[in-house]
């Protein structure tokens, strides 16, 4: 995978920005950092969306690891074929990685490892090629009776082969990425009561709304309803839909073995299919819809963090800073921005009187009674400026030293 490519264009940035800001983060800086000090580098991104850049580059850099595991995996145990090798570098969310990989992915023991360790695994090849022409099932499964390997029955060798077909479905990366779809697209998801009752969830005692429609809070409801064992949650699909996804893509009708496949992709989806897919499912709507509540606390949050701590007062804010100068706000006495800029009392460039100048003007136009001085880099210097600007102007202004600590890391952080 080109990362630099695929990073530029995902988010609108040149490749030569995004070149920038990908070493500056292997190099291990910080995004507050390179949001606040880097810009020449990164083109002016803001912190938001080196966050996300961050981010999707990890995601990246994940799948394009498991990617090669996967395929070394497979190439070891000699099964990788030029169509494998293609959809495995086409994969583009380690979702899809992970359900090519699948049947290959060495398996813990299951029905049908016990049934391939009895010998059936030609049987159920056989049966599942469907060919017209083939002998009835059982005449089949009259070979593979070895009571040595514990098949004593036909059932057992029917039985055996069945769970093998199951598992040979279930493992298919296509038909479960068209299962994956359909819940989303039709499923629904349900809560009921439990055992431990909780009044706080008595809305969801016995409720269901579709898995495309249901808001975020009500998936967070009911996700502590579920942990707090008040209630019991499953998403809900319609099964002939479901199985006609399955039967489209492994049954061939009229054939003599096409009742057994039937019966395989039926125990495939309830048993090893549904399970997984509605855990993905609900993984990816909680996930939603904790970002969903996050942006809304942003939102509520931010009127509060700008109620002016000062009523009835016009404030003036200095950050302090040498080479790129003191950046200033004056706000109203509701929090309302009136006017913003930067000036240079300090070293280097150390622009005093130019200064005084604007922040007269700006004290003048807005009736600025009250300024407030940041306590980090070139604090002292901005101090004794403000102090002697305020002597020259004689007014009812007076000032204070804010701590800032953490404030510019705070500040250009996703949490903010």
């Amino acid at each position: 995978m080109d990362l630099l490519k695929t990073l530029s264009e995902e988010f609108s940035i040149k490749p030569a920005n995004a070149e920038n800001i990908i070493s500056l983060i292997d190099g291990g800086n910080t995004i507050p950092f390179i949001a606040r000090y880097r810009k020449e580098m990164t083109g002016s991104c803001d912190d938001q969306v080196l966050h996300e850049f961050s981010l999707r580059l990890q995601y990246l850099r994940n799948l394009d690891k498991r990617k090669k595991e996967i395929a070394e995996s497979i190439a070891s145990q000699g099964k990788m074929t030029e169509e494998l090798a293609r959809a495995v570098e086409n994969a583009q969310t380690l979702t899809e990685a992970e359900d090519i990989y699948r049947p290959f992915r060495p398996k813990r023991r299951t029905r049908a490892t016990i049934a391939e360790e009895k010998g059936l695994r030609p049987l159920a090849e056989t049966l599942l090629r469907q060919d017209k022409k083939s002998e009835a099932p059982k005449e089949l499964a009259a070979a593979f009776i070895d009571p040595e390997k514990g098949v004593n029955t036909l059932e057992e060798a029917l039985t055996g082969a069945q769970d093998i077909i199951a598992e040979i479905i279930s493992d298919d990366a296509e038909t479960r990425k068209k299962l994956r779809a359909l819940m989303k697209k039709d499923g629904s998801v349900q809560s009921k009561a439990a055992k431990k009752q909780n009044p706080v969830y008595q809305m969801y005692y016995d409720y269901a709304e579709p898995v495309s429609k249901i808001p975020g809070h009500r998936i967070l409801a009911i996700n502590r309803g579920e942990r707090e064992e008040a209630l019991k949650v499953s998403i809900l699909l319609n099964e002939a839909g479901a199985l006609s996804i399955v039967n489209a893509a492994f049954v061939k009708d009229e054939a003599p073995a096409s009742s057994i496949v039937k019966d395989a992709g039926k125990d495939a989806w309830e048993r090893l299919i549904y399970p997984s897919v509605e855990r993905e499912v609900r993984s990816e709507l909680t996930e939603k819809a904790v970002s969903q509540a996050i942006n809304l606390f942003a939102m509520n949050l931010r009127p509060l963090l700008l109620t002016p701590p000062l009523k009835g007062r016009v404030t003036l804010g200095l950050d302090p800073a040498y080479r790129t100068g003191c950046k200033i706000a004056v706000v109203d006495e509701t929090g309302k921005v009136l006017d913003t800029t930067v000036v240079y009392p300090t070293p280097p460039q150390s622009k005093t009187e130019e200064a005084k100048k604007e922040l007269t003007r700006l004290i003048n136009k807005h009736g600025v009674t009250a300024i407030s001085i940041g306590n980090g880099t070139a604090s002292k210097e901005s101090e004794i400026f403000v102090a002697e600007l305020i002597k020259e102007l004689g007014a009812p202004v007076g000032y204070m030293m804010v701590n800032e600590a953490g404030a510019s890391v705070y500040s250009a952080s996703k949490l903010a």
